[in-house]
């Protein structure tokens, strides 16, 4: 019965140990990583693994695992435009590397590459690109701007086996003074346009001015026509228009209770 059991540990020992050396030689890859093989006696291997369950030499080799799928990256970055004025931008990058070169990214750069090469190549190319502008093109040409800046910043990011899959210019502001400036014209701007408005009411009003004259003194040429030709039969209509007038005014007032049935009183007008 001992040796049964001093059997049975035995081969439990074995198979621990066993499981221990198979477990150590296998490791997974996740969905959207590659893994770049270190041997310690060869180095870094060229050969790029892909997804899945693979095998391994326990203590010799040591997969590092690299995530090669689109990670975003905001980059504040403070720079002059052409006419010396303090710009702040902000630029957003999805950035993911390229397999085929992750052996020579860890050789080269290591795991962190992206603290590494992003933050210097950015603040290199937006430097460069934003001195090309003035701070006022910078505003109404910023879709150009963010195109020279991804076109450059995506030609130097392939030197060091980045892949650019979006670059984009979330934040742009400029110095206090820049800003009071631009307020202080928009003010100037404002006083002018209310000062032209003025200016072209009152020509208006001065139009309308004249043409009320020229009709008052057409009406008056033609009045002084008539007399001339229909003599006091037109003061006479004109004063029969205001009689009736007058009377019609004071039918409908409240405060009168008797209207005399002739209209001699209100025909009674100087001559």
């Amino acid at each position: 019965m001992a040796k049964l059991f001093e059997t049975i540990g035995k081969l439990g020992l074995a198979l621990a140990v066993g499981g221990g050396v198979v477990n150590s030689a296998l490791y997974n890859i996740d969905a959207g990583h590659r893994a770049v093989i270190f041997d310690r006696f060869r180095g870094v291997q060229e050969t790029v693994v892909g997804e899945g369950t693979h095998f391994l030499i326990p203590w010799v080799q040591k997969p590092i695992i690299f995530d090669c799928r689109s990670r975003p990256r905001n980059i504040p970055v403070i720079t002059g435009s052409k006419d010396l004025q303090n710009v702040n931008i902000t630029l957003r990058i999805l950035f993911r590397p390229i397999t085929s070169q992750l052996p020579r990214i860890f050789t080269s750069i290591g795991e962190d590459y992206d603290d590494r090469v992003l933050p210097s190549i950015t603040t290199e190319v937006l430097k460069a690109v934003v001195a090309r502008f003035d701070a006022g093109e910078l505003i109404t040409q910023r879709e150009l701007v963010s195109r020279q800046v991804s076109e450059d910043l995506t030609e130097r990011a392939g030197t060091f086996g980045l892949i650019l899959d979006d670059v984009s210019l979330t934040h742009l502001t400029f110095g206090k003074e820049f800003t009071e400036a631009v307020e202080m014209k928009q003010v100037a701007q404002q006083d002018a346009e209310r000062a032209r408005f003025v200016v072209e009411k009152a020509e208006q009003q001065k139009q309308a001015a004249i043409i009320s004259a020229e009709g008052d003194s057409q009406a008056a040429l033609l009045i002084a026509d008539s007399l001339m030709v229909a003599g006091d039969g037109l003061v006479e209509l004109r004063k029969l228009e205001a009689a009736e007038e007058i009377a019609l005014q004071m039918s409908r007032s409240r405060n009168v209770t008797y209207l005399p049935s002739g209209q001699g009183t209100l025909l009674q007008l100087p001559q």
